[in-house]
């Protein structure tokens, strides 16, 4: 009988739970110190903690991560359609996107704590900045590469410009746009985990580092599980979307 292509999904996601949690095992055998606890002592911990203070640093953190998600998406995604669809006006802003995109935006945290206080903004906003300029880009080159065909095709059915947008450069670039937002996922997480270490008490990245801190590594294993979790879930929300919204990708 054949397995469903859900349930051979449900297979390799178990078959690669069972490698990480087996080699993760294996490591804390090999290392020996309490600074790698094995994953049955990291996972006790990890239930502890959510039960205790922790959930409210995973709740924190999910917002700033959603929030600046969210910013980065509505500013990028019609920057970059725009750009995409106006070569002319996208030649005077190229440059500007190609001298700053490469600045690791990390470098600015000091002047946004200075601006923007040491609360969720500061943190929102660096992070809103270093995807938004992944999703830009990215959409931006989307909305380019677009066959000629179907925009030529939309217009002589007399579609005005939003319409266009609406119609044509939207669903066009949304596997692209969905793309760029689950890479930027990855990014928006590392960063999460850099602000939260400088100039605060709340988040996962702060309860990681105050167990480091305090040499209490099966806590910080257990926040360090809460992060990964958190991106996993935020990951597959994300591919849920793509499944959603782009049906017709995967018929």
């Amino acid at each position: 009988m054949q397995i469903s292509k859900i349930g051979w999904k449900t297979v390799q996601f178990f078959l690669a739970i069972v490698f990480i949690l087996l080699s993760w095992w294996i490591f804390a055998l090999l290392l020996e110190t309490p600074a790698f606890p094995p994953p049955l002592e990291a996972f006790t911990s990890f239930f502890k903690s959510m039960q205790g203070d922790m959930l409210l640093h995973l709740r924190i953190s999910f917002y700033r991560v959603a929030a600046s998600l969210l910013m980065a998406a509505v500013l990028g995604i019609p920057a970059g359609l725009f750009l995409g669809k106006n070569p002319h006006i996208d030649q005077y802003i190229s440059p500007v996107i190609y001298l700053t995109y490469p600045i690791p935006k990390v470098v600015f945290l000091p002047v946004l704590l200075i601006l923007l206080g040491i609360g969720d903004l500061s943190k929102v906003v660096l992070i809103a900045l270093i995807v938004f300029y992944q999703i830009l880009v990215t959409t931006r080159d989307a909305a380019r590469n677009l066959q000629t065909e179907y925009i030529v095709s939309v217009k002589s059915l007399g579609a005005n410009s939003l319409e266009l947008y609406r119609h044509v450069y939207l669903p066009g670039c949304l596997p692209a746009i969905l793309t760029s937002l689950r890479l930027g996922l990855g990014t928006a997480l590392a960063v999460l985990f850099l602000t939260e270490t400088y100039a605060t008490s709340k988040g996962i990245g702060y309860f990681i580092m105050y167990s480091w801190s305090s040499m209490a590594y099966d806590k910080m294993f257990a926040g360090i599980i809460a992060m990964g979790l958190m991106g996993f879930l935020l990951y597959i929300f994300l591919d849920g979307c793509e499944r959603y919204l782009c049906s017709w990708l995967n018929p």
